[in-house]
């Protein structure tokens, strides 16, 4: 793939991350695109060729990844696509503890707030995943929407076709059968 006429992105990732990257072709002719993720050192991790969505894991190494979307087999059509990078430190596990200091009392009343932490940032977590999923619902609803729209022009443009074509088609007939009762003589008796 060649990325020179293509649309790229560099972003900058920090080691021991890993990260998960998804595209879809929401609207365009065929709905598919190249797509092409470059590690650091050059290396091509993965490449999709004609595709309409894909979804990548990588663990990271520092450095700048190129995500590289290609759309140049398709002169004629544009497409739109959406791409959701999605990082996740693994060593997550490194919560701030500053809260602590500002907490004086029992041990009892120090465990009890160490569990309302956790579960505040239980619920943190899951609501960004929520907040993910419907993003991803989102795109989908948005591909399936430009489709269907697609089709209903294509249907309103070839029912307005028939319907002329029987319009003269019924036109030309009235004029035959006509044409066959007419009396063509000039003299009536």
């Amino acid at each position: 793939m060649n990325c020179q006429h293509a649309r790229l992105w560099i972003t900058i990732i920090p080691a021991e991350w890993f990260w998960c990257a998804r595209t879809w072709v929401l609207d365009g002719a065929g709905l598919d695109v190249d797509f092409l993720i470059s590690s650091p050192s050059g290396q091509i991790l993965y490449s999709d060729y004609r595709k309409s969505d894909g979804m990548h894991t990588v663990e990271t190494v520092d450095g700048d990844y190129m995500f590289c979307f290609d759309n140049t087999f398709s002169s004629v059509s544009e497409k739109l696509v959406f791409f959701e990078l999605i990082l996740d430190n693994m060593d997550a596990d490194e919560e701030p503890d500053d809260w602590k200091e500002y907490v004086h009392g029992t041990d009892m009343l120090d465990m009890k707030l160490e569990d309302i932490m956790d579960t505040i940032n239980s619920v943190k977590s899951r609501l960004g995943k929520s907040v993910q999923i419907q993003t991803v619902l989102r795109a989908f609803e948005a591909r399936d929407r430009n489709l269907q729209e697609s089709n209903f022009d294509r249907v309103n443009f070839w029912s307005v076709v028939n319907l002329v074509a029987m319009m003269l088609v019924s036109g030309v007939q009235v004029y035959l059968v006509r044409s066959l009762f007419e009396d063509k003589r000039k003299i009536r008796t």
